[in-house]
């Protein structure tokens, strides 16, 4: 067996500019896999591209708004023409905005649903194809899938009803599209991050943020890389094993 699990895979990475996203990159590029990173500012992902040369491994900066289903299918198509192929596709973009109905606007929960939500479908539509032929031409003889969602994608609090919304809906798509997918040699498999040391409070309101931090209060909070763990887990398991589900809270979490 090879000393790296990815060798000769594709992976493709959402929201791959920070947090998450970037931890994961660096994970598989360190499998050895070559990591193709989408996110929209590209000065950011070029920092991860170079932290990914750095370690030796092999990873290049996709700048595509995936909220447009154009520049998901040519963030996808750009992959392929690059590297011939597939194998991986780890869809992270997403977006946190807390809030009760009565305080949020309209603005804020169509931007939840088109990133959340709209980007991981517009994303994988346009994998899925050149996913099933890697599974039937790689040595590994798989693909896999895996979606980012949450503990909001099992259970409902306060302030967070279309942010809930998005992640049940994450959850149910993921399984539905596993059992679709499972006679074309494609895992597909979700991972639910609890309390994390994220930016993504950085994008609540003031009230909101310091609501959010005092909740995780006396909470020590997961890392990205904690997560990046758990996803390269997933996909390096051989052909016969498929993780589907995976929970991943922090030590301390009740919820």
């Amino acid at each position: 067996m090879p000393d790296k699990s990815l060798c000769g895979a594709v992976a493709l990475v959402t929201g791959a500019s920070s947090g998450i996203g970037a931890a994961t990159a660096r994970r598989l590029a360190a499998e050895g896999a070559v990591v193709a990173m989408v996110a929209g500012p590209r000065d950011r992902l070029d920092r991860v591209a170079d932290d990914i040369s750095g370690m030796g491994g092999h990873g290049v900066a996709v700048a595509a708004d995936v909220t447009d289903p154009g520049d998901a299918e040519r963030a996808v198509q750009d992959t392929l023409d690059r590297f011939g192929r597939l194998d991986v596709l780890v869809n992270n973009a997403g977006i946190m905005l807390l809030g009760t109905a009565l305080h949020t606007t309209i603005e804020e929960w169509d931007r939840m649903v088109s990133l959340n939500v709209s980007a991981l479908l517009h994303v994988t539509h346009a994998a899925i194809p050149y996913l099933i032929d890697a599974a039937s031409t790689a040595p590994r003889q798989v693909a896999d899938i895996v979606n980012v969602s949450s503990t909001a994608g099992r259970f409902a609090r306060p302030g967070c009803s279309v942010y809930n919304f998005t992640k049940f809906g994450l959850q149910g798509f993921t399984e539905s599209l596993r059992q679709e997918l499972l006679t074309e040699g494609v895992r597909v498999g979700v991972v639910e991050p609890g309390t994390m040391d994220t930016q993504l409070v950085n994008h609540l309101g003031d009230t909101t943020h310091q609501a959010a931090r005092r909740q995780d209060s006396g909470i020590e909070s997961l890392y990205a890389e904690d997560v990046a763990e758990a996803i390269r887990y997933i996909v390096t398991r051989e052909r016969r094993v498929a993780v589907n589900e995976m929970l991943v809270r922090a030590g301390d979490q009740t919820w």
